[in-house]
């Protein structure tokens, strides 16, 4: 199945019988799409008339053999020449926050060299898979019953005569197995099922075969949330845990197109609020961590009703001078910000965070041209300023994730020093 890639940015509208990346966006597209969507709708697209507007989500939407490459976009340039850096640069953000978290051999070897998100999902899951097989698939007890020719094991006498009254060489019995035939095994069996279908990369189209070929033959299961809610690793199972983590990523996203099969979709997005909150926290932390501590989400009651649940104020993430017990509070949003001005919502925000948490300083932190702009609120009387300091902190990006982090902690660091 040849596979045709639409290329665009978030925030962006599809419209059907347009062309993108010199593909065009079809009516059936947006059929399966629609019923995708459903009437709870979704968070990755809204509907509009003939065709969809993409939200602040980012990744890859397959529909049939159309994939849709969703890339992150932080200045206001629509230059299709930047389309490389900023898939390089959401993969490793990605790649930072520990989505693709593999065993030996690293990552670095992957023999996919498109940097495209969906193939380097399917590799890899297949490289899971491999190193598994090279280290011995593990065996697992399991309590089996049914017929059997031999009498091992226990047998369960009102079944055998309901089932065998007239199979007097047939027993019922229960009885414990010790094989490969076990829930984890039967997860990354139907994992390999689903990639059979809906892969279009010829490349790892002989590695998914060959898989298949020498993977025990696992009765089909049911897949559910579940399933993987259930799931507990223990020492002898804890390598099976990227192989699964990325199998469920894979099978609670894909939705098959029941009525025709053409146009099965897999989603897998990732909301850049959330990535770019836990990307900068992740650099401040594996940066800052000798003279600071770095914390995420803390959380402090704000409100109370006289019935009902309490309120939580939780900004992204407190930062703590070690040596003097500073506090600075940092909240990210993934938006350009026009002007100079955040939105009056948000400083207030970061007001309720400077008196709540004690803080020497709070900021305000979006990608954009580098920049520090510091202003000050106003006392009670709105006639004098206060010595409570807010900045707004522009983080411009950059495909080199380890040269981007140094920046952001040098930007970071230079901003708590300042007076």
């Amino acid at each position: 199945m040849s596979r045709k890639i639409i290329t665009t940015y978030e925030h962006s509208i599809l419209k059907v019988g347009n062309t993108y990346s010199e593909i065009k966006f079809e009516e059936k597209h947006q059929r399966a799409l629609e019923i995708f969507y459903g009437e709870k709708g979704l968070p990755f697209f809204k509907l509009i008339n003939n065709g969809i507007r993409l939200t602040e989500f980012v990744g890859v939407l397959q529909v049939g053999n159309l994939i849709i490459e969703v890339l992150p976009k932080a200045d206001k340039n629509d230059d299709e020449i930047k389309f490389d850096n900023w898939r390089k640069t959401l993969i490793g953000m990605l790649r930072a926050v520990g989505a693709f978290n593999i065993h030996a051999p690293s990552s670095s070897s992957l023999s996919v060299k498109s940097n495209f998100l969906l193939d380097l999902y399917f590799e890899l899951f297949i490289k899971e898979v491999e190193y598994l097989f090279n280290k011995g698939l593990i065996r697992k007890y399991r309590r089996t019953e049914g017929n059997s020719f031999a009498l091992k094991g226990n047998i369960l006498f009102g079944k055998h005569l309901q089932k065998n009254v007239t199979h007097q060489e047939r027993f019922y019995i229960k009885q414990t197995t010790y094989d490969k035939e076990h829930l984890l095994h039967q997860i990354l069996y139907k994992t390999l099922l689903l990639l059979k279908v809906i892969n279009t990369n010829v490349v790892l189209s002989s590695r998914i075969e060959n898989l298949l070929l020498n993977f025990p033959e696992m009765n089909e299961i049911k897949v559910t949330e579940i399933t993987f809610n259930d799931l507990v690793l223990n020492r002898k199972t804890e390598e099976y845990k990227n192989s699964i983590e990325i199998a469920k990523l894979l099978l609670l996203n894909y939705h098959p197109d029941l009525s025709s099969g053409q146009n099965n979709v897999l989603a897998l997005m990732f909301d850049m609020n959330f990535l770019w909150e836990k990307f900068i926290y992740v650099s401040l932390r594996k940066k800052l961590e000798d003279e600071y501590t770095v914390i995420k989400q803390i959380s402090k009651y704000f409100w109370k009703p006289n019935n009902g649940s309490r309120s939580s104020i939780i900004p992204d993430i407190l930062i703590e001078n070690i040596s003097t017990n500073s506090k600075y509070v940092i909240d990210t949003k993934w938006k350009n910000l026009s002007g100079n001005n955040p939105s009056l919502e948000d400083l207030r925000q970061m007001y309720v965070y400077h008196k709540y948490f004690s803080a020497n300083k709070v900021a305000l932190v979006y990608p954009g041209k580098d920049g520090n702009i510091s202003g000050k609120y106003y006392k009670k009387d709105g006639k004098e300023e206060s010595n409570k300091v807010c900045s707004v902190i522009s983080i411009d990006s950059q495909s080199e994730i380890l040269q981007w982090q140094n920046a952001i902690k040098k930007q970071i660091e230079g901003w708590i020093t300042s007076n």
